[in-house]
């Protein structure tokens, strides 16, 4: 997939009221020049990945997966605040010539949406065959089709929810309070708090995998073992990874965006904001999810007109969705795209 950044030259209104000048949305599309007789599959990143779903989603995408470069359009956006590319935390604040670091404005979901709309219109992209998201590319997806029904023919939320639950709250709230306990978070270093963000990480990944999945891949096969443990290690190595690619500020920004998600927010309730969806829709859970658990799709089905539930089963947690991809490749191939292959 080929890397780009559109520029909006202007004023973008955010959720909040506040604005932002000429942001910068950075993205992945799979040809160079859109080919306008193949459909086209728009998908919505989680948390910390960027727009380059073949790099961070390999079982589905790229040459001969289920979403195919040579059969689809294939597009992602890196969401407002991330450090991949869009305007976010690291940039710079016009008004004092400094980076927003801290002081970057609450951006939502639907400020996301909003600007994934931005650059639909500035790729020329009439109708989208299918929004895929994953997480809180759920959220994404399903604020999008609210908003602009009329765009998506067909939409796949998977492991996500109709709301930002408590429960998932909590967890980030939890994780932005491990890196506000960096003090190096608050002295003004784009680099700082990392100590913070590693701490964070180990706490998230405790929701994203859960506990069959930490037993099956990382209990001891010494049963003499006092120290240096598996899974010990396990944490220490993956919250390293996560700050050698990521920073503080933007994980701190986009974990806050990430709780104003709730669709029937300012729309009465859950069953009228779903109301205006007419995408075909398919919401998978995953038996084990611990994060976004299968009742909130089961209720994500109930609540959207003309949508299907589907369950994937693994040992994997929320982080199922990234892992199984040969279930998920069948599940969308017979619930969405079977009857509506490019090449029937």
């Amino acid at each position: 997939m080929i890397k780009k950044t559109y520029t909006h030259k202007g004023t973008f209104a955010l959720e909040s009221g506040e604005t932002l000048n000429d942001i910068e949305i950075a993205y992945h599309i799979s040809e160079a020049t859109i080919d306008r007789t193949k459909p086209v599959i728009w998908i919505c990143h989680a948390l910390t990945a960027n727009s380059d779903a073949e790099d961070w989603w390999p079982g589905m995408v790229g040459k001969g997966k289920l979403f195919d470069p040579d059969k689809y359009t294939l597009v992602c956006a890196n969401i407002l605040g991330s450090c991949y590319g869009s305007t976010g935390a690291l940039s710079i604040n016009p008004a004092t010539g400094k980076q927003w670091l801290n002081g970057f404005p609450l951006i939502t979901v639907r400020d996301w949406a909003n600007s994934h709309e931005l650059l639909r219109d500035h790729l020329g992209i009439e109708k989208i065959h299918l929004i895929a998201g994953g997480s809180i590319g759920g959220f994404q997806s399903m604020e999008w089709a609210i908003m602009h029904p009329k765009r998506f023919e067909h939409m796949m939320l998977v492991a996500t929810s109709y709301m930002q639950t408590a429960w998932a709250n909590a967890i980030n709230e939890t994780e932005r309070m491990s890196i506000e306990a960096d003090s190096t978070f608050f002295n003004g270093d784009p680099n700082g708090g990392k100590a913070g963000l590693a701490a964070a990480r180990g706490l998230g990944l405790l929701s994203y995998r859960g506990y069959e999945a930490y037993n099956l891949t990382q209990s001891e096969k010494d049963n003499e073992q006092v120290e240096n443990f598996r899974a010990s290690s396990y944490q220490r190595y993956q919250g390293k990874k996560l700050v050698d690619r990521f920073n503080a500020h933007c994980y701190h920004s986009i974990t806050r965006s990430q709780d104003t998600h709730n669709v029937a927010r300012g729309r009465g309730s859950f069953e009228q904001a779903f109301a205006k969806v007419t995408a075909k829709t398919l919401c998978v859970g995953i038996s084990t999810d611990i994060l976004f658990p299968p009742i909130e799709q089961k209720r994500l089905a109930e609540y959207i007109p003309n949508a299907v539930y589907a369950e994937i089963d693994s040992d994997f947690g929320h982080d199922g969705f990234l892992i199984e991809s040969e279930q998920l490749s069948g599940i969308i191939t017979n619930e969405l795209l079977n009857a509506n292959s490019p090449n029937r």
